[in-house]
């Protein structure tokens, strides 16, 4: 204890260290590139010296103890939480996607910043303090004492397996994008590559491993994000600060856009970057920012981390931490995106490609892309010179133009350093965040789903007098068996990273929102409605994704599939309240419970819980 008590006191000067050790690693790397060093070499360095940082970390973090493994021994402070809790939640859809995202849609790419931002504020007043308070080790685990009985920790446990599932999809597909241009492999062993060093993060240490692992991430990556706007706005404005200098970029945009969108223009058919509602209307918008504030607040991985804080105080704190760790992120996303665009639309389009030398003088970066299918030219694959000037003679085009280039939202991101001609090694960093960002989301999610199986299903439902050295190998049988079955489905059922993760929010929002609020805010609510509001929340939700995506069905009220919680939601709140009402309302010592899990201060009441049961 005393050795646990001591690593807790010296945290900052451990992650101090680690710090430095990072910047030192890329300024090392900077020196081996000036030296000749081959951009492959370093790629490699890159991923597999930061996979093995975040190894060692689940190695050392590993656990024996069974409230170690499920909530860190609730021990973790609040910066640190929010620090953990930060890189939890920005995967690859935050790091990737987002600026990709806003790339291509512009102002109505914004909907993800403000969805994912706002929902904060309702883990913060809805959410966390009173969970925390109870005391749990998984979101099932509140559900079951709350509504008295296995089936509607059960129903939860289904839930929350597919939102999740959806979710480490996007995940492992993010990885895959990285892998493959770091490493020059396929996309789909790149996801396998990036399944080995999630399994050891988490599998051995459990939530003790991931929380100090993902503390490690979140340097990686916000130092990874930071780095190369910053040093585009310098580059391009003389002001090393992109968040200031953002509008004056916007500014230049427009003005391209003026100037070479005419008719005949190599920009003609571009949508204008700061005009509203272009790619989605005013309502899809604003159900995609309800579908993922909502779903924020109910997504367990994130949930969970604040059941490993000390007090109901300091989980209130860390969601402020996480909050301000978020912010530095997604305050820089937009002028990433910006910066981005300007580059594309400055230097790439427009170039005349009407011969082979020509062609062959395009920017390297768009044949190395090419080649792993992440950007076309004339509606082709860049694999080469040949194969651009051939589809686009084809074509009759002879100036690359806006209509007949296309480049991978996810990629955008991490090809931006190359886009812009800064060095390899930056390049190599933001790959490197790009894969802490996705690699520390992933080790939550499967942490979540691991623990549901092995804890609620396994030791809660099917065998609760196993010990607890059975119970942490069920886990993590459970762990390696839910990542294989991630990575499997996520190359047999292709899409975007940002469509599975909208997905998973809707899911989650619809299935677990009103049960897990109404637990708190209502104690009329009883067992038969918040199941059968779980139950037609998510089954409204999967039936929309589904039939839009898959089958063809014409979307209601032309919402977005990425918004289908809009209509799960108000189902389930509907069918809890009215269910709730038709029948039986809970006990009184339930009541009670429910009164005195919403009072701030307090012992926590997970001996309570097990009572109520």
């Amino acid at each position: 204890m005393q050795q646990k008590d001591a690593f807790i006191a010296n945290l900052g000067k451990i992650y101090g260290i680690y710090t430095g050790g990072f910047l030192g690693f890329v300024i090392f790397l900077a020196i081996l590139e000036q030296l000749g060093v081959p951009n492959r070499i370093i790629g490699y360095l890159f991923v597999f010296l930061t996979l093995a940082v975040y190894a060692g970390i689940g190695i050392l973090s590993r656990t024996t103890q069974v409230s170690e493994y499920y909530v860190a021994g609730r021990r973790v402070p609040a910066v640190y939480n929010g620090m953990a809790t930060a890189a939890d939640w920005m995967s690859a859809a935050s790091f990737i996607a987002m600026a990709g995202t806003l790339y291509a849609l512009g102002y109505d790419g914004l909907a993800f910043v403000l969805g994912w931002t706002g929902g904060y504020v309702l883990v913060a007043v809805l959410i966390a303090p009173y969970l925390r308070k109870f005391g749990a080790y998984t979101v099932p685990d509140f559900l079951a004492a709350r509504y008295s009985g296995n089936f509607a920790r059960f129903i939860g446990v289904v839930i929350l397996f597919m939102c999740s599932m959806v979710y480490l999809m996007g995940q492992l597909k993010g990885v895959g994008v990285i892998a493959s241009r770091l490493l020059d492999i396929p996309i789909n062993v790149g996801i396998f590559v990036g399944l080995a060093g999630i399994l050891v993060c988490s599998m051995l240490g459990g939530m003790r491993a991931v929380t100090w692992t993902q503390v490690a991430q979140y340097i990686v990556l916000i130092v990874a994000y930071l780095v190369p706007v910053i040093l585009l706005s310098a580059q391009k404005t003389g002001v090393p600060l992109p968040q200031l200098m953002y509008g004056e970029i916007l500014q230049r945009i427009s003005e391209l856009e003026q100037q070479f969108g005419q008719p005949g223009g190599y920009l003609e058919g571009v949508k204008p970057h700061v005009q509203p509602f272009l790619s989605y209307t005013p309502a899809n918008f604003f159900a995609l920012v309800l579908c993922l504030m909502v779903g924020t607040a109910s997504l367990p991985h994130v949930i969970m981390r604040f059941f490993t804080t000390p007090s109901v105080r300091e989980a209130r704190k860390s969601v402020g931490w996480a909050l301000f760790f978020i912010f530095l992120l997604y305050f820089t996303a937009p002028s990433y995106a910006a910066f981005a665009k300007f580059e594309i639309f400055g230097n790439v389009l427009g170039r005349d490609i009407s011969t082979l030398e020509l062609a062959q003088q395009l920017p390297r970066w768009i044949y190395l892309y090419g080649n792993v299918g992440l950007v076309t030219v004339c509606g082709v694959a860049a694999t080469s010179a040949e194969a651009v000037f051939q589809a686009c003679q084809a074509k009759g085009v002879s100036v690359l133009n806006f209509a007949n280039f296309a480049i991978n939202n996810d990629t955008v991101v991490i090809a931006t350093p190359e886009i812009a001609g800064l060095p390899y090694v930056i390049a190599g960093l933001v790959a490197a965040g790009g894969l802490a960002a996705a690699l520390s989301t992933a080790d939550g999610l499967l942490l979540a789903m691991a623990n549901a199986l092995s804890h609620d299903i396994y030791y809660k439902m099917i065998d609760p007098a196993a010990s607890a050295a059975r119970r942490l190998i069920v886990a993590r049988v459970l762990l390696v068996a839910v990542a294989v079955l991630a990575a499997w489905l996520t190359i047999i059922a292709p899409a975007g990273v940002l469509s599975y993760v909208s997905w998973a929010f809707s899911i989650a929002a619809a299935g677990l929102f009103p049960a897990l609020v109404l637990g708190v805010m209502w104690k009329r609510c009883n067992a038969p409605g918040a199941i059968a509001g779980m139950i037609a929340g998510a089954g409204v939700t999967l039936f929309y994704i589904i039939g839009t995506y898959a089958y063809g069905m014409k979307p209601w009220f032309g919402i977005n599939n990425i918004s289908a919680a809009i209509f799960g939601l108000p189902v389930a709140f509907v069918v809890t309240y009215v269910v709730a009402k038709l029948t039986p309302e809970p006990s009184r010592e339930m009541q009670e419970f429910v009164e005195q899990i919403r009072i701030p201060r307090g012992e926590i009441l997970m001996e309570d819980a097990r009572k109520a049961e």
